[in-house]
Order: structure tokens, then sequence, then C-alpha cells
């Protein structure tokens, strides 16, 4: 479980980094009257990243009642989780040296565009990070025994009584 907070935190330090080159090249190109928009699309993606959450355990739960139906569930959302993190960590192997010059060039082509653009763009680098951050946790705390103890669910024995 650890490991999983640890890319969590890695999902909000990179989600950080994106906002505050935005936030710098902002400031720096004396264009501070678009920071709010920075900030309302920075909220927007932070609340659908928790709606997205809400939605996957609301799915299981109550939209899921079979058995099978809420195992075939984990197991999807379990690779695409898999999936997200893979894909991460190539992207990142390839895009970290020229991150910042990238977003410097796409916040300037969002400024030319419009107003809309620059908050629009903020909202994209948070959300996918958020998205990544709410399927990722969702898909550890399926897998994690609540028990404490060596037996789960899936084992198909049953937990020995004291």
């Amino acid at each position: 479980m650890f490991a999983t907070y640890l890319i969590g935190l890695r999902e909000g330090l990179e989600a950080t980094l994106v906002v505050s080159i935005l936030v710098a090249f902002l400031v720096k190109s004396d264009r501070k009257d678009k920071l709010k928009l920075v900030w309302i699309g920075v909220a927007a993606a932070v609340a659908i990243s928790v709606l997205f959450g809400w939605l996957l355990s609301y799915t299981e739960t109550t939209l899921l009642k079979d058995f099978k139906q809420q195992e075939s569930f984990e197991a999807i959302t379990s690779i695409a989780a898999v999936c997200f993190v893979t894909w991460m960590i190539f992207w990142m192997r390839r895009a970290a040296r020229g991150i910042a010059g990238e977003l410097r060039n796409k916040l300037e082509d969002a400024l030319a565009v419009g107003s809309f653009a620059v908050g629009f763009m903020a909202f994209l680098a948070v959300v996918r990070e958020g998205l990544e951050t709410s399927l990722i946790f969702y898909a550890a705390v399926q897998g994690a025994d609540l028990n404490g103890g060596r037996w789960s669910r899936c084992s198909g024995a049953s937990r020995p009584r004291s």
C-alpha cells in the first residue's frame, strides 16, 4: 500500500510541476490576469478527479450486484491502472527534459487562441494526473486485505476463527 501512496505523491508532484510552469510563465510574461483561468481549470480538474473516484466506487458497490461482475470490474480497473503507470513511466522518460519548453510553447499558442484555452490547458494537465491517481488508488484499495491478515476474499479460503 505504501507504494501506491508514493505513486499518488508522484502524480501530485507532476501536476504541481506543470501548474507551476504555467503560473511562472504567465507571471514572467506579465499576463497575471490569466492566472484566475489557470486556477479555475485546476479546480475543475480536481473536482472531476474526485467525481471519477466516487463513480468507480459507486459503480462497484451499487450498480454491480453480482459478485462476478464486481470481480470483472475490479480486474479491468486494475489492468487499466497498470497500463496508466506503465505509460506514465515511458512518457516521463521521453518527455522529462523538454517538458518546460514544450509547456511554454503550448501556453503561447493557447494565449494566441484566447483566454479560455489557458484554463483548458491547465485543466487537461491536472485532470490527466487526477484521473490516473483515482484509478490507481481504487485498484490498490480493491487489492488490499482489509482484515490485516494473509487471507483475502480472492483466495477462496475462509478466515480462521480465533
